[in-house]
């Protein structure tokens, strides 16, 4: 019995140290800004070639501000995942989001948004439009 406890317990320590989560300093930390009319959007991410994660705050002009956890995987050239924010000060909300690399720039994507097992995300058959972007995210040295 001892044995078999003995066993089972370090092939689940096994187990867990093997699925563990990546090296987070296998991520660069890359911070971006992006200006529309008089809203400011500010991303601060960590980002390898399969995933990010990091913190997104949009601020309105003279109404508040929308700042949460944003987090996804990168294709390619799309960063596409959700942001988990707080919105206005008001209550959680969760909303997918696409970002489109392209000439050192972060482009946000607009798309019709729908759910899946109570999840928001995109709809696949409908397109995410890159073209006259709201933000568009450019690096900032801090």
């Amino acid at each position: 019995m001892l044995k078999t406890f003995i066993i089972v317990f370090v092939s689940a320590l096994l187990l867990i140290s093997c699925n563990s989560k990546e090296d987070k300093e296998k991520y660069n930390h890359v911070f971006y800004r992006a200006v529309h009319k008089k809203d400011t959007a500010i991303l601060d991410i960590n980002i390898n070639d399969r995933r990010f994660y990091g913190r997104y705050e949009i601020l309105y002009h003279r109404i508040g501000k929308d700042s949460g956890d944003v987090r996804g995987d990168l294709k390619g050239d799309t960063l596409r995942g959700d942001f988990h924010f707080i919105s206005n000060g008001g209550s959680w909300k969760r909303i997918p989001i696409a970002l489109l690399k392209k000439e050192n720039k972060l482009f946000l994507g607009k798309g019709v948004i729908g759910t899946y097992f109570n999840l928001p995300l995109f709809i696949p058959e409908v397109p995410i439009e890159y073209n006259n972007s709201e933000f568009v995210f450019e690096k900032i040295e801090k």
